[in-house]
């Protein structure tokens, strides 16, 4: 069975790095067309929004289908509409392309991104076989492995998307996608996958099965606030993947920036690699709660000075800790929730938590532009901390950062206090293999 896993990880490894290499490529070209950091916040909407609004409707489908078909799906969605971006691309004028209101500039992002999205369907489906191929017990460490391919997915992608759009421009980004797409689409259609049969027979994975999926949740006291509980980190977290990337670029050049992403990413490979090696411990709930109090207190202080070294060791140890929470929530969800209804769940999962960042995405471009931004340069901003924290535009920026990350904080400790937190903690501890949840 770990042949076969191996194999999937690879094939998702460079579907993952195709689809990121896009989204971040096309996220630093429109900034560095238009200039316009309120465009980069809308395209961070339309991605996020977009994520949320398709998560119930993909693990349908992956409970529906064989995960292999599911994963065939998914490369050849995206394989169609990198090309059909590319074929917008070479037919309009470049001009068009440095209007942020420019209606041809927007269908080309949308559909960039979502077919960068279509890849959401892989890791849905990615996620239900750890259930099917890997023993409860090397779970944890599975989840671990994932979080190491996602790693290497990011630091590849990060590194190329910024040295791509730096000296060879959009156009070589879209060949280059429609290529590695292709070859994953080829590579996952030959692949052996061990599945015997669909692991379900309900009549409900014919539809959007919504009510039967909560159903299931609700079978799991605490499960429904460790969602919501991410959920509301998601939300604070749209405030970084909206402007992280004009922050950043106010302190160094996209080629700078892009491998400095890509070098960062080698937290996200480290972070998966000790999970895959140490696991989560007896208590992955507990685990997942002081690794968010560690990452909010980093976002309160990676960006409290102009520095481009405190912003990355900040950011670095911050990205180590992300596959701790992502492993940590996947094995409880795992384990608590039978296999039949996993693709629907982290379906829901992933379309509850993500609804909160388009709306922190569409909110925070004109927050900050209209008040952060101003506060730290001609406003009382500049009087009240100026003289130690810095005036500008990217001080503004950090500023919010800094607020963020104080709220982040404090809701983590309540949350961690609360009813719902130790119902939860002793629901897992005392679940038993044979005991998953079952309608």
């Amino acid at each position: 069975m770990m042949k076969q896993f191996y194999a999937i990880l690879a094939n998702s490894l460079v579907a993952s790095l195709t689809n990121n290499l896009v989204w971040f490529a096309v996220t630093f070209w429109v900034y560095l067309e238009t200039k316009s950091v309120v465009a980069t916040s809308l395209m961070a909407g339309v991605y996020s929004g977009t994520v949320a609004l398709s998560g119930f409707f993909l693990g349908s489908l992956v409970d529906r289908y064989k995960k292999k078909h599911s994963m065939i799906f998914s490369s050849l969605g995206s394989l169609v509409l990198y090309a059909l971006s590319f074929i917008i691309f070479i037919t309009t004028p470049e001009k068009i392309f440095k209007d942020p209101a420019s209606p041809i500039l927007w269908v080309f992002i949308v559909l960039s991104l979502v077919g960068a999205i279509a890849g959401n369907i892989r890791s849905i489906a990615l996620s239900t076989l750890v259930t099917v191929l890997i023993p409860e017990d090397g779970r944890d460490k599975a989840n671990g492995m994932v979080g190491t391919t996602n790693g290497v997915s990011f630091l590849v992608s990060s590194i190329f998307s910024g040295l791509i759009i730096g000296f060879l421009g959009i156009f070589w980004m879209l060949i280059i996608a429609i290529g590695l797409t292709a070859l994953v689409l080829i590579h996952v259609w030959v692949l052996a996958i061990p599945e015997k049969g669909i692991a379900h027979a309900e009549e409900h994975t014919k539809r959007v099965d919504i009510r039967g999926t909560i159903r299931a949740i609700n079978l799991v006291p605490g499960l429904f606030a460790l969602i919501f509980f991410n959920t509301f980190n998601n939300f604070l977290g749209g405030v970084f993947m909206s402007l992280m990337d004009a922050y950043g670029l106010s302190l160094v050049t996209v080629q700078t920036w892009g491998v400095l992403w890509g070098v960062l990413s080698l937290g996200f490979i480290i972070g998966g690699l000790i999970v895959s090696k140490k696991g989560l411990g007896k208590q992955p709930l507990r685990t997942l709660f002081l690794a968010n109090i560690a990452m909010w207190t980093i976002c309160v202080f990676f960006t409290i000075q102009a520095s481009v070294i405190l912003l990355a060791v900040g950011m670095f140890i911050y990205l180590c800790l992300i596959p701790v929470v992502e492993a940590a929530e996947q094995t409880i969800l795992q384990k608590l929730i039978s296999p039949e209804r996993q693709g629907r769940v982290f379906g829901f999962a992933q379309s509850i938590e993500q609804a909160a960042s388009p709306i922190t995405a569409f909110m925070i471009g004109p927050i900050a532009q209209l008040i952060f931004i101003p506060f730290m340069t001609t406003g009382a901003g500049v009087e009240l901390i100026g003289s130690w924290f810095g005036t500008g535009k990217d001080r503004g920026l950090a500023l919010l950062f800094t607020v963020t990350g104080l709220i982040g904080l404090i809701i983590t400790i309540i949350a961690m206090k609360s009813k719902a937190y130790d119902t939860l903690l002793e629901n897992y501890q005392k679940q038993a293999e044979p005991q998953v949840v079952d309608e």
